[in-house]
């Protein structure tokens, strides 16, 4: 039996973009659909029929901020969001709102096919894992529920972003290994060769720690081995 293909959702206004975006997505081996406003694009999205979500952030009736918000409330699908907007506040709005990725306009087309192949892979690895995985990690005041998929600090959950709880738990679930920034975009971004700006995986640090670690904290539960990378100390450490 033939295997299904994977279905890709299009939300882009331009629509010569978003042609050039169906003719080489398709050309690739997968089904897609375009849709060319936020409002039909979250409609769409939420059927909950496609594998992965490419969505642009200068959308009429609702901007893809929005989108992706309203998406992650109810679905896990991977999202990468397009945009000619490059600041880091807007990749930082865009993360934490619960984007997979960010790429800014113009960009490869064969850039982006790799990064969707990733995010698809990646996913479908991370149903399989998630019905294996250990289902608490402690780490200090820190539980993890791997599988209700929950970060909790005490009696408070923390409203983590997708790609935030994904290096969470990947440190947690390999305490003690230093990690640089080019191998944790490969494990937990799905990433085996990227040529991009690697400073995502510092700002989504730099967020994560707001987030777990005590206000005024000397020394955060993910530490820097300086000129190495990142980790998380084994509990004899």
């Amino acid at each position: 039996m033939e295997e299904q293909k994977k279905k890709i959702l299009i939300v882009e206004d331009e629509k010569t973009i978003a042609e050039i975006l169906l003719y080489n997505i398709k050309a690739a081996g997968y089904d897609a659909e375009t849709r060319f406003d936020g409002k039909s694009g979250l409609e769409e999205a939420l059927t909950g029929k496609y594998d992965l979500i490419l969505l642009d952030l200068m959308l009429p009736l609702m901007d893809g901020f929005e989108v992706c918000e309203k998406v992650r409330e109810r679905l896990d699908t991977p999202i990468i969001m397009l945009t000619a907007r490059d600041t880091e506040q807007d990749k930082i709005r865009g993360l934490d709102t619960g984007a997979d990725d960010y790429m800014t306009k113009p960009f490869s087309i064969n850039e982006l096919l790799s990064r969707v192949r990733a995010n698809i892979r990646r996913y479908s690895n991370e149903t399989v894992m998630r019905k294996i995985a250990d289902s608490t990690i402690v780490i200090s005041d820190i539980v993890i529920d791997c599988e209700n998929y929950l970060v909790k600090k005490g009696d408070k959950i923390l409203e983590l972003s997708k790609k935030e709880y994904d290096l969470l738990a990947y440190f947690a679930k390999n305490a003690g290994k230093v990690y640089t920034r080019e191998e944790l975009m490969s494990a937990v971004w799905g990433y085996e060769n990227f040529y991009g700006d690697l400073r995502t995986i510092d700002v989504t640090i730099a967020r994560l720690r707001q987030k777990i670690d005590e206000p005024g904290t000397e020394e955060s539960i993910i530490q820097t081995k300086r000129g190495l990378g990142y980790f998380i100390a084994a509990k004899n450490d």
